[in-house]
């Protein structure tokens, strides 16, 4: 789909949410955010990922990241469906606001369209989507799911503490990294900046090019 994507910045659209009206950008303010949309109220799926969405919140909330839903029902509805939410998830408390989008607008412009789910009336529904969006207000990652596949709260968590990492101490982190292993030092650091940048020290992989490109740290 075309539309907004990884590097591009999140347009400062007035929403109106279950916690009243504002802009995107003064939601953000110097904070990284998690947008995520849904395919609609009181559909299963999405009643199961709002719940496990407030349960991890205060995980959010220690990495300086806000929560932010979207679903194309009104305010009334969302109210109503978060009632379900909380009875389905004990122990979960919707304290994130929820986007309404009765007119399409927004998911329009987020780039949060389902290309081929749409209601009875045979307007577009939202697809699962997720942007990761830094204080700067850019789209670090995104996540783009059917509407028949829930997302992974834990890869969730596990993305922001690799681009917060990423964005800190200019690593990169491997293939199936979890917090506490070790980052990669980024190509564009020499020898000589990854010594002064980490004193600890590092260690370089052998491999058969000799290029020593594959640098590990602990961060």
């Amino acid at each position: 789909m075309p539309g907004l994507t990884i590097g591009d910045s999140i347009p400062n659209l007035q929403v109106e949410t279950t916690h009243g009206s504002f802009k995107l950008h003064d939601f953000i303010g110097d904070s990284w955010v998690i947008l995520f949309s849904h395919p609609g109220d009181f559909t299963p799926v999405c009643t199961t990922e709002l719940g496990k969405m407030a349960k991890y919140e205060e995980e959010f909330t220690k990495r300086g990241v806000k929560l932010l839903g979207l679903s194309c029902d009104d305010i009334a509805s969302h109210k109503e469906w978060i009632k379900d939410v909380e009875a389905f998830t004990p122990g979960s408390k919707v304290r994130y606001p929820i986007i309404a989008d009765p007119k399409r607008e927004v998911i329009t412009k987020l780039n949060m369209v389902d290309p081929d789910e749409k209601d009875s009336s045979g307007s577009q529904l939202p697809s699962r989507a997720l942007h990761i969006v830094g204080p700067d207000k850019k789209v670090k990652l995104s996540f783009l799911y059917p509407a028949t596949t829930g997302r992974n709260m834990e890869e969730v968590v596990r993305v922001v503490e690799s681009l917060q990492k990423a964005a800190n101490d200019k690593v990169a982190t491997p293939v199936d990294w979890q917090p506490g292993d070790e980052a990669v030092i980024s190509p564009s650091v020499s020898d000589e900046e990854a010594k002064k940048m980490f004193p600890h020290g590092y260690r370089t992989v052998d491999l058969p090019s000799k290029k020593g490109y594959l640098r590990f740290t602990q961060v």
